[in-house]
């Protein structure tokens, strides 16, 4: 799968994304009911990323988690274990969650998909804008569930599915550094927003 790596910066220690999720997108109007209908062009990790979301296309999970593995994982000192980030969206499959257990396989390394834990906000991250009006509705919205065996720290490799002002990964890296099995964060995510 072609990437076209951005490094991101924010709280966390060391953070990467695979590509940009679209190249471009033109409005065709609106249908029936009176919504905008779109002919959007994405990235090949883009489109997977879409598939796995909006189409479940498990099948997408994989190839996603290999770019990371590839075109990232590398790039990180000593990975203990992974974290999915929280979805804002309840679904009985979370696609973050696939692509981070398809990646624990991948490099060999444990994930704990329930040490981060978002509370509902009742306010949609996707409707807003701006880094401040997300942290705003975020607030204190993450906690750490201790489901991590052993004693001692260990670098956490975060996986997300889209990057666009980082808030949601900032408040998740607050509650992280106070949790004393936790050392270096990492981030990798899928896609990036312009």
């Amino acid at each position: 799968m072609k990437v076209t790596l951005r490094q991101i910066s924010g709280l966390w220690d060391e953070g990467w994304v695979l590509d940009k999720h679209s190249v471009s997108s033109v409005c065709l109007g609106d249908d029936e009911q009176g919504r905008p209908q779109f002919n959007t062009t994405r990235t090949a990790v883009g489109e997977a990323t879409f598939q796995l979301k909006y189409r479940n296309d498990w099948t997408q999970a994989k190839p996603l988690a290999r770019a990371i593995a590839d075109n990232i994982y590398p790039k990180f000192s000593r990975v203990g274990f992974i974290v999915p980030m929280p979805a804002s969206t309840q679904r009985v499959r979370q696609p973050v969650t696939e692509v981070a257990k398809e990646l624990g396989a991948l490099v060999g390394i444990p994930v704990f998909s329930n040490v981060l834990i978002k509370t509902r906000t009742g306010k949609s991250l996707k409707d807003l804008n701006t880094k401040d009006e997300k942290i705003e509705a975020i607030g204190s919205s993450f906690s750490v569930n201790d489901e991590i065996p052993n004693e001692g720290r260990r670098n956490v490799l975060i996986v997300d599915d889209l990057f666009h002002t980082g808030a949601s990964m900032e408040a998740a890296c607050k509650v992280l550094r106070a949790c004393p099995k936790v050392g270096r964060i990492y981030i990798a995510a899928l896609t990036w927003r312009s």
